[in-house]
């Protein structure tokens, strides 16, 4: 039986700070605890990848270990990007997947994605498998491994049915999983390609990879304004998010990413539902609508999104935080790398510059997501204080993931990560004395719960 650190099994994945709260045996328990899940439902083979960092290849030697004592077979298709390995569970026809991983967390820490064949792997499931370790009631056996080399496949995939205009684009993989592939990618690719620090390095030397805080975006746009790029692409550390900015360097942000994805979708599935998490912009709503699509807003979180996907039928969603999507022509899970191909396929269909189109975007004034700290067993009670006194108040609010709140000046937003022990808010207006009041409605609701004020914007 096996134990795992109270803080380690989260709502969407594994995670902990090596060896302190994360370990080899932990890596073997999750092995052997998912290979039992997916034994007891009749599968048999189970995908195992691995991310940069310097354990990485350590614990995913123990998950194997762990799925072939539950007589799971392991594939092994090895280091690189995450969504890497969910191509491999739909490619190679596995019954699920464990991808080694800390995303874009500080080097010091790591983490286990799973997944099944038909479903993403989250939540209660987490929770099922702790007390299936808990309890040491897993399977035995004796199961097979053997390696395969995706990446040549994988890139095949990215750029299966793509047809791409010769753009000069600059590419940030941040030293993270991602960096080989893209590597592979922009030598398809017509054009002219400037990639930045490729090569996978665990201490993360140059800028942390991840691409939705701006002062990690700067080596790209100095690229872009030093090469006169049309515009420049960045990844985490894993590769399933993106992150972008325009040939003038400024920051395309997820939500507006989205917008332009949703564009070409749209034309090929008039009428369909297009998903988006609850801190994106009202303008993605208004523009989904305009092209003839059904707007969604749902909770934030990968897991949540792709469930919601699969029960909707949504060919497109998306998150602020640079996860993208696609059920069209793709497996519905978030890729970065494939969301980067797609995105430039849109930009050519426009006819437009990307630069050209973020200027076309209404004029909207928005914080960036701001976090600030506060406890586990405080976040989602601070929420829950503001929503009853919003209720009572006769507040106009969504509780689809917190508390999306709508007034005469625009929206905020109040709501507890999921994945840390923050509070996250967002909010925007039509212009700067709106989003002062917005922020000072928001700081007195939080006031109220003995919370220091969001930062500044």
């Amino acid at each position: 039986m096996h134990r795992f650190h109270p803080t380690a099994l989260r709502e969407y994945d594994i995670r902990g700070i090596v060896g302190s709260t994360l370990g080899e045996a932990d890596a073997y328990a999750v092995g052997r605890g998912f290979g039992t899940v997916v034994a007891g439902s009749g599968g048999g083979r189970v995908a195992v990848g691995f991310d940069g960092r310097a354990s990485s290849p350590g614990f995913a030697e123990a998950v194997v270990r762990g799925l072939n004592d539950a007589d799971v077979a392991a594939v092994e298709v090895g280091l690189g990007p995450t969504p890497m390995l969910y191509f491999a569970v739909h490619d190679l026809g596995c019954d699920g997947g464990i991808m080694v991983t800390g995303s874009h967390n500080p080097p010091d820490y790591n983490g286990f994605k799973l997944l099944l064949a038909d479903r993403p792997f989250y939540g209660a499931d987490i929770q099922a498998l702790g007390a299936i370790t808990a309890a040491g009631d897993w399977a035995q056996g004796r199961g097979t491994r053997e390696r395969v080399d995706l990446a040549a496949r994988y890139v095949d995939r990215l750029l299966k049915g793509q047809h791409l205009p010769p753009l000069t684009i600059a590419w940030d993989a941040g030293n993270g999983a991602a960096g080989p592939i893209v590597e592979r990618l922009v030598a398809r690719l017509p054009g002219t390609h400037h990639t930045l620090f490729t090569d996978v390095d665990p201490a993360f030397p140059n800028h942390h990879p991840d691409p939705t805080e701006e002062k990690n975006l700067s080596d790209l746009r100095r690229v872009v304004a030093e090469r006169g790029c049309d515009l420049g692409l960045a990844f985490d550390g894993d590769g399933d998010r993106i992150g972008a900015v325009d040939g003038r360097g400024r920051v395309v942000w997820g939500d507006q990413i989205l917008s332009i994805l949703a564009a070409p979708v749209l034309a090929a599935v008039p009428g369909g539902t297009i998903i988006a998490d609850v801190k994106a912009s009202a303008m993605l709503f208004d523009r989904v609508a305009a092209l003839g699509g059904r707007p969604l807003m749902w909770k934030t979180g990968h897991s949540l999104i792709k469930a919601k996907m699969k029960e909707t039928g949504a060919p497109l969603a998306g998150e602020m935080s640079g996860h993208i999507f696609f059920a069209r022509d793709w497996y519905g899970f978030d890729d970065g790398l494939y969301a980067a191909v797609r995105l430039i396929a849109a930009i050519a269909a426009s006819g437009q510059s990307l630069a050209a189109l973020k200027d076309a975007m209404p004029a909207l004034v928005n914080t960036p997501e701001l976090r600030f700290q506060t406890s586990e067993d405080r976040k989602f009670a601070v929420v829950q204080e503001v929503l009853a006194r919003l209720r009572a108040a006769g507040a106009h609010v969504d509780e689809t993931d917190g508390a999306r709140v709508t007034t005469l000046d625009g929206w905020w937003l109040l709501r507890a990560s999921n994945t840390q022990d923050v509070l996250v808010a967002r909010a925007e207006a039509r212009d700067a004395a709106g989003l002062d009041r917005l922020l000072a409605d928001l700081n007195a609701a939080l006031a109220e719960s003995g919370v220091a004020p969001v930062p500044s914007h």
